[in-house]
């Protein structure tokens, strides 16, 4: 399923439900079918996300570190970190902030939780 962000600032982002779904609960936000964020709520949120990557990005680091070298030659699926998830969406939100009025809709078929 696709979540459709829609800013009446920045344009419109689609994303995957189950990337959404993690986004919105690291905002604080409920999972539904149709939802807001307002410009004033920016600033928190962004805090949230930017506080989620850089804890994932130690929790990575340390996992690599405790890995054994010679698994490196088994193929793992590749992983894609929550920053690189997560950056598209905080610019969304960001560039949406800067107008006083501005808002973020998303819509989605159905509630996503």
């Amino acid at each position: 399923m696709l979540v459709k962000f829609d800013s009446n600032v920045a344009g419109e982002m689609i994303m995957f439900a189950d990337v959404a779904r993690r986004l919105l609960q690291l905002a604080g936000k409920e999972c539904t079918a149709r939802g807001v964020i307002l410009a004033e709520q920016v600033p928190e949120i962004v805090a949230r996300l930017r506080r989620a990557v850089d804890a994932e990005k130690v929790a990575d680091q340390a996992t690599e570190a405790a890995q054994d070298p010679a698994d490196d030659a088994e193929e793992k699926p590749q992983h894609v970190s929550l920053g690189r998830r997560a950056q598209p969406f905080i610019e969304l939100l960001e560039l949406t902030a800067r107008e006083k009025d501005g808002f973020v809709l998303w819509e989605a078929p159905r509630d996503f939780t």
